[in-house]
């Protein structure tokens, strides 16, 4: 199977390495530095399993690689307008398209831009960061793919993808209801984001402090109602349902967005607390909280400006 990789950081550095390392036909979009020491020196995972692949195919031309069987788009939801518009040499006919980005809304624009059939619906869960060029650092043991149709059936090229992700030893799940599953990331990530990237600290002292561990619950709780209204089947209780899940993980787990305002880099805040209060307003759910870390976060979402 020859798998394109989308944006080779956190993400797709990490999920890609362990689809290399089963077998499969792996081809990183990469640029700038990290591209480079790619070429140079591989690709190094550092942390509970770690791995070095001393030799990977990089490239910052999609054209050099061709039409791919699987393209994962992995890039930061700024990136997506870009990244379509350079994968669009990857994907033929029969190219299935996958989306492990962050939010909710990655999938309208993957639609819009190509056949709807060719897009197939995904969740990825791994605490990462981009140590160096060229190593990627998990920073807990959390790591695992759902996808699916979104039409729930199981399909050849769903039970394809499956087998490559568990010969790399991926924890891949082949999902039934894969927008659920999409929203269900969505209510976690919304509040581990919003909580991490405003008050600055990592999960633990966040859940452990009742004020704190109360807004987390509370950001959740919009997000769920949110997603309700839109007709997604989420459980009325299903924030408390994600917030068991925040006293599961590693103490010192944080978001994706911590990390990049910590860097000075762009936020993902317009897709993730500034998403549900865009979705609220279309059926008229009040979302104070997500309002609040939009606003609290908008003159960092971005970036610091860079000498």
């Amino acid at each position: 199977m020859r798998i394109a990789i989308m944006g080779s950081g956190g993400l797709g550095g990490y999920f890609g390495a362990r689809l290399a390392q089963g077998g499969a036909d792996v081809h990183f979009i990469a640029r700038g530095r990290h591209l480079e020491a790619m070429r140079g020196d591989g690709l190094r995972i550092e942390g509970p399993e770690p791995m070095h692949l001393a030799k990977v195919n990089a490239t910052d031309r999609p054209a050099d690689v061709g039409v791919a069987d699987v393209v994962m788009l992995c890039v930061k939801l700024w990136d997506t307008e870009q990244a379509i518009a350079q994968m669009r040499p990857l994907v033929g006919p029969r190219t299935t398209i996958v989306s492990f980005q962050n939010g909710v809304l990655k999938d309208q624009y993957l639609r819009a831009a190509f056949d709807e059939r060719q897009v197939m619906g995904g969740v990825g869960y791994v605490a990462t960061t981009i140590a160096a060029p060229g190593v990627i650092r998990q920073t807990g043991p959390m790591q695992h793919l759902v996808f699916g149709e979104f039409d729930g059936t199981r399909s050849a090229r769903g039970e394809a993808l499956l087998a490559a992700c568990l010969a790399g030893g991926i924890k891949a799940e082949l999902s039934d209801h894969i927008l659920r599953e999409i929203w269900q990331k969505f209510v976690f990530l919304v509040g581990l984001s919003g909580t991490t990237t405003t008050i600055r600290k990592t999960i633990g002292p966040i859940r452990g402090n009742p004020q704190t561990r109360a807004f987390l619950l509370d950001v959740m709780r919009e997000v769920v109602a949110v997603g309700r209204a839109h007709g997604v089947p989420l459980p009325e209780n299903y924030a408390e349902v994600r917030l068991q899940l925040a006293d599961d993980v590693s103490p010192d787990m944080t978001s994706s967005m911590h990390h990049d305002l910590e860097r000075g880099n762009r936020l993902e805040v317009r897709w993730l607390a500034g998403g549900v209060v865009e979705l609220g307003q279309a059926k008229d759910v009040p979302t104070p909280l997500n309002r609040a870390i939009a606003d609290i976060l908008a003159l960092h979402a971005e970036g610091a400006p860079h000498a």
